[in-house]
């Protein structure tokens, strides 16, 4: 049977066992309606105010500043257009973004620009970060929303979101942050940061998909996306997802032992390996963002003169699972629009390959992938006609 390793984790992540077992009696035992108010109800009710409670304790923040969505894109887009339909951003009114965001930003800004609203795209440096003085001057008297990722889901690259808050108070302005990507890899303090709204998923932290919540501080009012009853304080209708954020609860408190246990160090080192192995074994290549401090799991290498999509399927044949960069962007013709924006050639991000580590991944399983990954990136090589050029010129 041939050997599989998985290194595609910000794509998604497999539950965890411990996770899967706090799941199991929601799916039969305890299965009544959350809203309820009889007994089975009120069992259900208790375990999705504790997993509350375990989310809130991952971003230091109050439970009822937590509200349960369906994963990272319907949080954002409830931190986005919740504050539109509530009437503190509208039409004439101005939104600050960056040119990185996952297009569950990305494509709100542009549905907000649709609407009336100016919204003004941050470059980065080559390195992948946004400048904290670019956010101040690209402000407005009529900036509503500073929208800005804790880190990209491409490359990993931290964003200086704590000086950004810092400027988003000074100027009264809202402070919206997708922390999909960080949360569970980095201790996260909405306080320190200053953010009014920060969006998480499940499937990212060994969470089951379907699954997610947006932290929002008291006294900032939203009106809900969906229409129906006064579920999650009136800010989401619908009947909870009981199983998914108990999930999501047990995956919250697994990842805060973990952050504050030094439980994510191995994960760094061996990111770190797979790293050093690659760019001693293969030339023409280089980490994107590697300047940038990033989450400790993520890597993003460009391969000259290779074709990403044609390196992921050939390296899957082999066993080994990895990625051209955003699950939610795969097939697209175009060149990432993050190593684009960090000024790489169309070339160079369209060879450009995600390797996402998880807690389930072994030393042995890196060796498996910085053992197979030279001889296959070499064997296109041979098959690039632009790759024989060169080589046939530096003779």
């Amino acid at each position: 049977m041939m050997c599989r390793v998985y290194l595609d984790n910000n794509a998604t992540t497999p539950v965890l066992p411990a996770v899967l077992e706090a799941m199991r009696p929601y799916f039969s035992e305890y299965f009544g309606n959350a809203s309820s108010i009889h007994h089975h109800g009120q069992e259900t009710r208790a375990a999705v105010e504790r997993a509350r409670e375990s989310v809130a304790m991952l971003v230091g923040c109050r439970a009822s500043e937590i509200v349960y969505t369906s994963g990272g894109t319907e949080a954002d887009n409830l931190a986005i257009f919740g504050l539109l339909r509530e009437g503190l951003v509208g039409k004439g009114d101005h939104v600050v973004s960056t040119t990185i965001e996952h297009h569950a930003v990305l494509n709100s800004c542009k549905q907000l620009e649709s609407e009336g609203c100016t919204v003004t795209y941050i470059p980065v440096d080559s390195g992948g970060q946004v400048d904290p003085d670019d956010v101040r001057r690209a402000l407005r008297p009529n900036t509503k929303l500073i929208t800005i990722m804790m880190a990209n889901n491409e490359t990993g690259v931290l964003q200086p979101v704590d000086a950004i808050g810092k400027i988003a108070a000074e100027t009264d302005v809202y402070f919206h942050t997708d922390a999909v990507q960080a949360a569970g890899k980095v201790l996260i303090d909405v306080n320190q940061i200053n953010c009014d709204l920060l969006s998480i998923s499940g499937h990212k932290m060994h969470a089951p998909q379907g699954v997610g919540a947006l932290y929002v501080r008291k006294g900032t009012r939203l009106q809900p996306l969906f229409h129906g009853g006064r579920h999650e304080r009136s800010r989401r209708a619908g009947t909870e997802n009981v199983p998914g954020i108990v999930g999501l609860g047990k995956a919250a408190e697994l990842a805060k032992e973990g952050l504050v246990n030094g439980e994510i160090q191995p994960l760094s080192k061996l990111r770190d390996r797979l790293e050093a192995t690659i760019l001693q074994d293969v030339d023409a290549s280089g980490v994107n963002g590697a300047g940038a401090p990033r989450v400790p799991n993520t890597s993003n290498i460009y391969f000259d003169h290779v074709e990403g999509e044609a390196l992921v399927i050939a390296l899957d044949l082999k066993g080994l699972a990895v990625s051209t960069g955003a699950a939610c962007s795969s097939g697209a013709l175009e060149p990432s629009h993050v190593l684009m924006a960090m000024g790489l050639s169309a070339d160079q991000a369209r060879g450009s390959l995600r390797f996402s580590l998880g807690k389930q991944n072994t030393s042995e399983e890196i060796d498996f992938a910085v053992n197979l990954i030279p001889a296959t990136v070499g064997h296109l090589r041979q098959l690039s006609p632009v790759y024989n050029t060169r080589e046939a010129l530096s003779r």
